[in-house]
């Protein structure tokens, strides 16, 4: 049976997908068969990397997560003892990030392949609002593209460049030293080509043999509803370009967002203070509280205390998932005026009169303070 691919990496089910390439990159080095001899280390090795094949990729990861190793692998399915389906080096991307962890950039003949480009990151600061009902957002940023005179090759149009005399293309050099012990070699970046295992004698006038220039480009974030602060969206394709004929990276957009004056964000849920006065709180009442879709009515019963929580179920932010909405939680607390005409004060001592007629014919000897005591206390300035 094969191992959960989660347990492979080491990563939770809900993790993203830096998270699951930072933990591929790790387990794969410590267990790459050039540096790990031990006699386990290939089959870790493929394991971690069939494992990251599937996860990296949003469509493979949806079909594994919802049928297991059946959804990615038909001959799992059909009992034929649970095969990579075909993986290989390829399938996970990941190759030629090892090579240069471990000899320096390039492959295991040290000639510099296909390479990805590099990931962008972007933060995007949205109001509180956007961030509730989701919005479409035009970002401009610089961004590194192939140089349209040169095609990408840095060398002046008419021109090619040469294949590097020094290490025949490789884009390293081997140096081999005679020692007591034995012979050691060192493999070193090629120092007359940087690694590119190309000379260009005619540079490009437009990016200077470069093969790449800087544009500002604008790019549309579709924002869905509901985002939290830090969440992170990968627009495929729109980081650095690759390098030689590699495809592009990636573009992340990372979410902060501006608080609220009203309402503060836990979660999926919005909490929200709401003020009534101490008639209201006494004889109850119902009151219009604020939701970010408009107004809705809130029942306040009699005898309400300061710091009553009520919830609004559905009146929360939307959940990323799709699966509803959080709740809002509204939490009451009460005016007590102070500057009292004479009159006023004259009810307030006859209500107070008929409370301690009241609690004076109770046979309760544990009485506890209730709301009329707090706003005795606080007609008489104890609190």
């Amino acid at each position: 049976m094969k191992r959960d691919y989660y347990e492979v990496l080491g990563v939770s089910r809900n993790a993203t997908a830096e998270e699951i390439k930072k933990a591929y990159r790790t387990l794969a080095r410590k267990y790459h068969p050039d540096v790990n001899k031990e006699p386990d280390a290939e089959s870790k090795f493929k394991e971690i990397g069939e494992a990251y094949s599937v996860l990296s990729d949003p469509e493979k990861r949806a079909q594994y997560d919802r049928f297991g190793h059946a959804g990615v692998d038909p001959s799992y399915a059909q009992g034929a003892g649970g095969g990579a389906g075909g993986f290989g080096a390829g399938d996970f991307g990941g190759l030629d990030d090892l090579f240069d962890m471990f000899f320096g950039g390039g492959t295991r003949s040290g000639r510099r392949g296909a390479r990805k480009g590099a990931d962008l990151q972007y933060t995007l600061t949205l109001d509180f609002e956007d961030a509730y009902f989701g919005k479409t957002v035009e970002i401009t940023l610089p961004k590194e593209e192939v140089c349209d005179t040169c095609g990408g090759s840095g060398a002046k149009p008419g021109t090619q460049p040469r294949t590097c005399p020094t290490c025949g293309g490789r884009g390293q050099v081997e140096y081999i030293q005679k020692t007591p012990l034995g012979h050691f070699a060192t493999r070193t970046t090629c120092q007359t080509c940087k690694g590119t295992g190309q000379v260009i004698d005619t540079p490009c006038p437009t990016c200077h043999g470069t093969g790449r220039v800087t544009r500002q480009k604008t790019i549309e974030v579709k924002v869905p509803p509901g985002v939290h602060e830090d969440t992170q969206l990968r627009i495929s394709g729109e980081g650095e370009p690759g390098e030689r004929g590699g495809p592009p990276g990636d573009l992340y957009i990372v979410f902060r967002i501006r608080p609220h004056r009203l309402f503060r964000r836990e979660g999926d849920d919005l909490l929200l203070e709401q003020t009534i006065n101490f008639a209201q709180a006494t004889l109850g009442t119902t009151i219009e509280v604020p939701t970010m879709e408009g107004k809705v009515a809130l029942k306040i019963p009699p005898g309400t205390k300061p710091g009553t929580v009520f919830r609004l179920r559905g009146k929360g932010f939307p959940r990323l998932q799709g699966r509803g909405q959080g709740d809002l939680h509204v939490r009451v607390t009460i005016d007590v005026p102070t500057d009292w005409t004479e009159h006023q004060k004259m009810l307030l001592r006859e209500l107070f009169n008929l409370e301690e007629e009241a609690k004076a014919g109770s046979t309760d000897a544990h009485h506890e303070e209730g709301f009329f005591d707090k706003v005795k206390r606080a007609f008489r300035g104890e609190i």
